[in-house]
């Protein structure tokens, strides 16, 4: 997947800790902003990225999003036998091709996440800020949720380029 992302031009993924609450992951890919921008709002595009390969069992049954500032999303996963998980928010600031910004009301450590697109030449930088709400709970996103960012960003850059 490296190989394919960076014969595409697709760049490698930054991953920062700032204090003890603030985690800031970038990625660099080679498309226009409108096209990255459309691929994080759009329910279409955003579900043939989003679930990583690698989490088997796991699929994207649902995707209910509102994308404007005031809106709400939930998206809705099957996971075998069990029951189906949400997770849900709303977004808080939207600026087209810019930014969004949106909660993770799921529980008590859900984090408010600031992605911004970044336009540079024929590339677009994505910046995703997560503000935790504790220091526990950023160490459980970082052990979890946060590790299947990097194979979900690769799926988005192989996306962007058919």
């Amino acid at each position: 997947m490296d190989q394919e992302n960076e014969a595409a031009g697709n760049g490698h993924l930054g991953v920062d800790r700032h204090g003890d609450r603030e985690l800031t992951i970038s990625r660099m890919f080679r498309a226009p902003r409108e096209a990255v921008y459309a691929a994080w709002r759009d329910p279409a595009l955003f579900r043939r990225w989003w679930v990583p390969q690698s989490a088997h069992g796991i699929h994207l049954i649902g995707c209910d999003t509102q994308v404007r500032t005031g809106g709400r999303y939930r998206l809705d996963f099957a996971t075998g036998d069990a029951e189906p998980i949400a997770f849900y928010g709303r977004y808080l600031d939207l600026i087209e091709n810019q930014r969004i910004v949106w909660t993770n009301d799921e529980g008590e450590a859900g984090a408010i996440s600031t992605v911004t697109f970044d336009e540079l030449g024929d590339r677009t930088q994505v910046i995703d800020h997560e503000l935790y709400p504790s220091t526990e709970s950023l160490e459980e996103a970082f052990e979890s949720s946060a590790l299947a960012l990097p194979e979900q960003l690769d799926h988005l850059g192989l996306l962007l380029c058919t």
